[in-house]
């Protein structure tokens, strides 16, 4: 500093720039040689004094060389160097020697440290397996004796699941893994297959992962055994107590003093408790009072109690089937909950009794056969058509003894080779799908035979009898062919239509009756088609109607008929007939001829309506016309045949009665036609009153005593079974009396018998008149009423046909009958029925 060298400051002399890069020059020197001499240890020492001499010396000018100071600096290292490095190699050697005599030492203790665990290890009770942490090979020291079950062999060995028991060798494959990754210890007893113990170690040391397997003695082995079975023991135990808890099923163990001392869950939930524990602090039972008692009871007797017991769970009564084992250190049970399988079971049952009852209704034979081949179900058809007895069936018989009873019977045809034949059929035991034969049974019947496997084993064999069906399928396509020739040659023309309107089918003549061309109308062509194709070959074409019905909706479905005529003169009646499934049929008849014919008959029968009321009018006209000129003659005959107009000669008188008898009966005539012209004209009306029977026959018998006395005619009267009087006009009455008796007088044979009777009915008065003449055949029977058409038939005289014309139309004015009972060789008898109560006026029209 400028303190303690003052004499450097402010000093000036010549040449000082030159002492300035000197003194510079040799910093720079030091510096250097400060640098070359840093690494060794004289470096410290030279550079002191070095630093020391410099201040002291502040005039000396020292000139050294660059190359002599890098030589001095080179060469004062490498002195350095080298002492120093033989210093050190000298203590390192010393230092080393002793290293070597401690090792030497070392690896002699160390050899025979590995001698005797070498030894040790190679006895013949353990083996070691090691595992170092590079993941190499493991490897194995000792061995274990040949009655253990282990291996040599070192491949074999490591294969712990070919030797060792399966739980073992599971547990020890754990626990390796265990030890290897996480390092944790074990220590447990393995069993080998053949049951011999091994104590197995596992432990971490250092960088290895060591498993010895120790070979145990009798002594080890009976406890490791029992430590075994102690272990499987509480492995199953708790494996138990885990299915247990984990069934739906209630399970509850007790002591032997009968208190609950576990349940699992679900027993806990079926009596409500919080959980298993809460049970069991609690005691509470799932089972009443009874159903213990019951157990108890039956634990004296057996130590197994089986049973379905009801209890109320959850406020429902359900049923479980309780399975409870009592033994010298407690009891066990567990309760399966049978309601849903109780229900399914009864439903199950109903379903079988239904479904035995609906195929008893059946028509077809069906029967179950289980998979012992054993009958287990049929139905009555079944026993009806093999006409099998009631109690063989019942003997549940085999498939096979059924076929050679049926065979036996000869209710089924014979076979060329039975043996094949029945084991092909029984095949269906064996089988999947359904197999369907056809037996042609010797009475003529032909059955179709379907075999269905079951499910669950077992065959159900359905016998269905189609006799009857192929007869009718055979009748039916007879009678379609038959029918189909049928229309074919009818000369009437057939059209049948579907509901869409379109031609089903028809025959020749229909296309015969409308002039169409047979291509023209294939089927399926539509109606509108065959419309327009007929439209302009009829006058009055009806096929829009025909269009209009056959595809129409309506709701009431008429079936219509009519006529129409044809350009070419035809008159076709038609026909549109409704038939099943919305389908209709059309029918032509070709009425030409009739038509014609019945125009004619019109026409004729205009013609006679018409003469017919001429004669009427001419009748009436000249029946009034006759009646005066008649009353006057008959009235002068009696003047005449009176004393006091003069004498008349015999003849005179005969003449003057023959005038008078035959002006009575010709005025007869007129009064018939001139009554029964008052009733067609419904002008005449009925006087009733109460009609004397007796009086009434009695004036009828006198009107015809004449007649019956000229032949010697008895009439017979008989009127026991008669009522005194009915309701009647009795002018009409007598009337039909005396023409019925005058009938019979014409008829009855010379000196016969009349027989007149009168009865009381339910529904009025019957008088019949009965004569013993010839009866009348057919068809004098069939216009017997008919006017103006007398017929002798045996009788005396031809009259003008009126009197059973009249008695018909008086009596059923009053609302009667007549009736005629004729024949040859027994007469006729003619029977009038009154009612009781007569229509009163009554317009009479025959």
């Amino acid at each position: 500093m400028p303190g303690k060298t003052p004499h450097h400051a402010g000093k000036a002399v010549s040449g000082g720039h030159q002492d300035s890069m000197a003194g510079r020059r040799c910093g720079r020197y030091r510096r250097l040689f400060a640098t070359l001499l840093g690494g060794s240890a004289f470096a410290l020492p030279f550079s002191s004094i070095v630093a020391r001499a410099e201040p002291d010396l502040p005039g000396i000018t020292v000139s050294i060389s660059t190359v002599e100071v890098m030589q001095m600096a080179v060469f004062a290292g490498v002195i350095g160097a080298a002492l120093i490095s033989a210093i050190v190699l000298i203590r390192e050697r010393g230092r080393i020697s002793a290293e070597n005599v401690i090792l030497k030492a070392r690896l002699a203790d160390t050899n025979a440290e590995l001698q005797r665990s070498e030894a040790m290890l190679n006895l013949r009770n353990q083996r070691v397996v090691a595992w170092g942490s590079d993941n190499k090979k493991p490897e194995l020291v000792g061995s274990l004796p040949l009655d253990s079950g282990a291996p040599e062999e070192r491949a074999a060995f490591l294969a712990f699941g070919r030797w060792l028991m399966p739980r073992s060798a599971a547990t020890l494959e754990h626990a390796i893994a265990a030890l290897r990754e996480k390092g944790k210890s074990f220590d447990f007893v393995a069993e080998t297959q053949i049951g011999t113990p091994l104590d197995v170690q596992g432990r971490k040391s250092g960088a290895y992962s060591i498993v010895r397997f120790v070979s145990l003695s009798e002594t080890q082995r009976s406890q490791a055994r029992l430590t075994l079975e102690n272990q499987q023991l509480a492995a199953d135990h708790h494996t138990m107590i885990g299915l247990f808890d984990a069934l739906k099923m209630p399970v509850w163990m007790r002591g032997t003093d009968g208190r609950l001392k576990w349940v699992n869950a679900a027993y806990a939930g079926a009596v409500e408790a919080s959980d298993a524990d809460a049970a069991v602090r609690d005691g509470k039972e799932f089972l009443g009072s009874q159903a213990r008692e019951a157990i108890d009871a039956e634990h004296r007797a057996q130590p197994v109690f089986e049973q379905t017991l009801s209890t109320v769970i959850e406020g429902d009564r359900r049923k479980y089937t309780v399975t409870d084992y009592a033994g010298p250190y407690g009891s066990a049970g567990l309760a399966c909950d049978t309601s849903a399988i109780e229900t399914i079971r009864a439903e199950y049952e109903r379903t079988l009794r239904s479904h035995a009852d609906t195929l008893d209704q059946l028509n077809t034979a069906v029967a179950t056969f289980d998979t012992d081949e054993k009958l287990r179900f049929f139905n009555q058809a079944f026993q009806k058509l093999w006409g099998l007895d009631s109690g063989f069936l019942h003997s549940a018989p085999d498939n096979a003894l059924l076929l050679d009873r049926l065979r036996s019977e000869g209710k089924i045809a014979e076979q060329p080779e039975w043996r094949r034949w029945k084991e092909g059929l029984l095949t269906a035991y064996r089988a999947v799908e359904p197999q369907e034969h056809w037996w042609h049974l010797p009475d003529g019947k032909t059955i179709r035979v379907v075999a269905n496997p079951q499910p669950k084993g077992g065959v159900t064999w359905v016998f269905e009898n189609l006799t009857e069906k192929i007869d009718l399928e055979s009748r039916y396509q007879t009678a379609v062919r038959v029918q189909g020739e049928t229309l074919d040659n009818l000369a009437e023309g057939v059209a049948v239509f579907g509901p869409d309107g379109r031609l089903r089918l028809s025959n020749p003549a229909f296309a015969t009756l409308w002039g169409l061309d047979a291509a023209a109308i294939q089927p399926n062509v539509h109606v509108a088609e065959i419309r327009r194709l007929c439209d302009g070959r009829s006058l009055d074409s009806p096929w829009a109607e025909f269009a209009a019905t056959i595809t129409g909706f309506d709701e009431e479905r008429r079936d219509r008929h009519g006529q129409t005529e044809l350009v070419s003169g035809i008159i076709l009646r038609y026909a549109i007939i409704h038939l099943p499934n919305g389908q209709v049929m059309t029918t032509f008849v070709d009425v030409t001829d009739s038509v014609n014919v019945e125009r004619a008959l019109k026409d004729k029968n205009e013609a006679l309506l018409k003469s017919d009321q001429i004669k009427n009018d001419f009748v009436q006209h000249v029946s009034y016309e006759l009646r005066s000129p008649l009353t006057n003659i008959i009235g002068f005959t009696e003047l005449l045949a009176q004393p006091a107009t003069g004498p008349l000669t015999q003849r005179q008188r005969e003449y003057v009665e023959h005038v008078g008898s035959s002006s009575s009966v010709l005025l007869t005539i007129v009064n018939d036609i001139l009554d029964l012209a008052t009733v067609d004209a419904g002008i005449m009306q009925l006087e009733i009153s109460e009609v004397p029977v007796d009086a009434t026959i009695q004036a009828a018998a006198e009107l015809v005593a004449d007649r019956l006395a000229e032949h010697a005619i008895r009439l017979s009267v008989d009127t026991r079974g008669a009522p005194k009087s009915f309701h009647g006009d009795e002018t009409r009455v007598r009337q039909i009396l005396y023409n019925l008796l005058s009938n019979a007088a014409n008829y009855a044979p010379e000196a016969s018998v009349i027989t007149l009777s009168c009865k009381q009915t339910a529904d009025g008065v019957e008088f019949s008149v009965h004569d013993d003449g010839p009866g009348m055949p057919q068809d004098v029977l069939d216009s017997v009423f008919r006017r103006f058409e007398p017929h002798v038939n045996g009788g005396r005289r031809r009259g003008a046909g009126l009197g059973l014309s009249i008695v018909k139309s008086f009596v059923e004015l009053h609302g009667g009958s007549v009736r005629i009972d004729t024949g040859k060789n027994r007469g006729t008898t003619v029977t009038c029925a009154f009612p009781a109560l007569p229509a009163g006026l009554r317009v009479a029209a025959e």
